[in-house]
């Protein structure tokens, strides 16, 4: 098998378990937050949207640093740091004896993440040329589906072994990610760059900065679209229901529908994208995803609305792969970890950014709201993209077509 595939495959099962560490809190939150003692409901609220958004936000710092590190010391190194601190972290957070515990520990999980970046700039680096888009569409499912399905998963298990067993599980199978990567992941690593730079002289030296801010953008746009139904998904499930006793479950299958979508799609339109463009893909599916978000607003059952994620996961599964393509191709290979992390960074603050603005709107303006201002938001990205990324590297690859 070649090298680029074994470390793919490990890369996707590791990258899979960390999506599912990072959200699989969801469902459980409150149910653990008031076995450790919170009984008034205010503060079992409070306390549940502390524990889950501080993981993204200081995820969102330490990105970049991890990348950083990756570009310094190789990106292996990384993945070892990363799948065994999440192993002891997430593990312990089924021995919390108190909320202030598990937010330091949702807090510490933040900070020693870093998982993806590296994984992330490794198959991006050691992958060639003509694989990378296959390889990167590929390992774009794995975040996407673990996050995605993490909270149906952190359900199942907290409902059927008990609660701390959804931390042990987790914490073991990131274990078995470390093991693999140990043994399995092979890295040819050169460091190119013997100073070590600031963010300031990163940036500086970013040869395509227009260009690789508005792919930042749209990485973010296309997580807060993810997950700005999270918070509204189960309560608009049972408005949409005429049976409430199977409501969690549907939610579970409406909210799981974009990541099964994604893992079918996601590698064949990173293919397509090295076929006809990386800019063609992205901004078709931008605007797919968009017009699917409308009638999502009009459903009438939940089956409806299922089948309306299972499309918009499809059209989603066009753009991380695309993102990264293009980042790749345009960052040079002594600055690509840096690069994937501060892309990365934009992906943990959509996905906080999501669960408060879909929470928001649905609070002041309605559930249907939530649908509609994502539509928006996903539109309004389109036409940004289409002016300074899809125009302006179809003028570029005119240009090389006629020399």
């Amino acid at each position: 098998m070649p090298i680029w595939k074994r470390n793919l495959i490990v890369c996707w099962f590791g990258m899979f378990v960390t999506g599912v560490g990072m959200s699989q809190l969801a469902p459980i939150l409150p149910l653990y937050i008031k076995q450790l003692g919170v009984h008034n409901a205010n503060s079992i609220a409070q306390y549940s949207g502390i524990a889950f958004g501080i993981t993204f936000i200081i995820s969102a710092i330490f990105s970049p640093i991890w990348g950083m590190a990756a570009d310094k010391y190789g990106r292996k190194p990384m993945l070892l740091r990363a799948s065994l601190g999440m192993a002891v972290v997430v593990g312990s957070m089924g021995f919390a004896h108190n909320v202030y515990v598990l937010i330091g520990l949702r807090m510490l999980q933040g900070a020693i993440t870093g998982y993806s970046t590296a994984c992330t700039t490794l198959i991006a680096t050691q992958t060639d040329q003509e694989h990378a888009g296959l390889a990167l569409g590929t390992l774009s499912t794995a975040n996407i589906a673990g996050s995605l399905l993490g909270p149906t998963i952190g359900g199942y298990v907290a409902e059927n072994f008990g609660i701390q067993h959804s931390f042990f599980i987790t914490g073991a199978l990131l274990l078995i990610a470390f093991i693999t990567t140990v043994f399995l992941v092979k890295e040819n690593f050169v460091r190119e760059h013997k100073k070590t730079l600031s963010i300031k002289e990163v940036w500086s030296i970013v040869p395509e900065k227009s260009l690789t801010l508005t792919l930042f953008v749209t990485f973010f746009v296309l997580t807060v679209a993810l997950y700005s139904v999270e918070p509204i998904i189960t309560v608009y499930i049972t408005q949409l229901s005429r049976n409430t006793s199977h409501v969690a479950l549907l939610a579970g299958f409406v909210f799981s529908a974009s990541g099964l979508a994604n893992i079918i799609a996601a590698p064949r339109l990173g293919k397509l994208s090295d076929k006809i463009g990386a800019q063609k893909v992205i901004l078709v599916a931008l605007i797919a995803a968009g017009l699917i978000f409308i009638p999502q607003a009009f459903v009438r059952n939940p089956w409806e609305l299922m089948g309306l994620r299972f499309l918009f996961g499809l059209a989603a599964a066009g753009l991380i792969p695309s993102v990264n393509i293009l980042i790749k191709k345009i960052t040079p290979s002594s600055l690509t970890g840096r690069v994937f992390g501060f892309n990365m960074s934009a992906g943990y603050l959509g996905t906080f950014a999501g669960s408060v603005l879909g929470g928001q709107v649905a609070a002041w303006f309605g559930i249907h709201y939530v649908f509609l201002i994502t539509s928006a938001l996903l539109l309004l990205n389109a036409i940004w993209v289409y002016f300074k990324v899809y125009t302006k590297l179809n003028i570029h690859e005119l240009a090389l077509n006629n020399k």
